[in-house]
C-alpha cells in the first residue's frame, strides 16, 4: 500500500512539474511575441495536438513574467522536449540576428 501511495506521488508531482514546464514555455513564447502551438508543431510536426499545452495557452496569465532563454532550455531538455529546445534556439538565433 505504501509503495503504491509513493508511485501515485511521484506521478503526480511530474505531471505538476510538466504542467509548470508548460507555463513556462507560454510565457516565454508571450514575452517574445511567438505562436507557442505553431512552435511546438513545427518541434513536432506528427503529434496530434498537445491538450496541456492548449489549455496553458487558454489560461495564459496577462500578467508579464520574464523568463531567459536559458532558464526555458534547461527545463525543456531536463524533461526530454529536445525537439522543441531545438526549435526554441532557432527562435532565439533568429531573433539575435535582427
Amino acid at each position: 500500500m505504501e509503495f503504491e501511495n509513493r508511485d501515485e506521488y511521484i506521478i503526480k508531482k511530474y505531471q505538476q512539474d510538466e504542467e509548470t514546464m508548460i507555463q513556462l514555455y507560454v510565457q516565454w513564447c508571450s514575452n517574445h511575441q511567438i505562436d507557442p502551438i505553431a512552435l511546438y508543431q513545427r518541434a513536432y510536426p506528427g503529434q496530434v495536438q498537445n491538450e496541456s499545452l492548449l489549455k496553458a495557452v487558454e489560461e495564459k496569465d496577462q500578467e508579464s513574467i520574464e523568463i531567459s532563454s536559458d532558464t526555458l532550455l534547461e527545463v525543456l531538455q531536463m524533461f526530454g522536449n529536445d525537439d522543441l529546445a531545438f526549435a526554441v534556439t532557432e527562435e532565439i538565433q533568429k531573433r539575435s540576428k535582427r
